[in-house]
């Protein structure tokens, strides 16, 4: 098993805009994109997206050879699916320790 973890973490917020902004005006990141529900800031290492809705926590992204494989051992094994949106493509697992990520391949 040799999954990784991304560049990439997401955070919801309810106005994401503002969000936006702090991490602009306080760590320096730049605006590299904005939809209507979804702004992306991408650094050197890590690119950030505020998602519009109520903060889960920060998901980190890890990818898998097999989402589906993983999501069965990882619920075995105590995690609980959050949100999973197969169509988007997403599934957000919480990990025994408090961790969220989103498998991906």
């Amino acid at each position: 098993m040799a999954n990784t973890f991304g560049t990439d973490i997401l955070i919801q917020a309810p106005d994401p805009a503002s969000a936006a902004s702090f991490y602009v005006q306080h760590l320096g990141f730049e605006i590299t994109g904005e939809e209507p529900h979804m702004i992306s800031l991408h650094g050197k290492r890590v690119n950030l997206f505020i998602e519009k809705g109520l903060p889960l926590g920060p998901v980190l992204e890890v990818t898998v050879d097999s989402v589906e494989a993983a999501k069965r051992r990882l619920i075995e094994n105590g995690c609980k699916v959050v949100k999973d949106e197969p169509d988007f493509p997403r599934c957000y697992v919480r990990d025994p320790f408090g961790l969220i990520y989103n498998l991906t391949t």
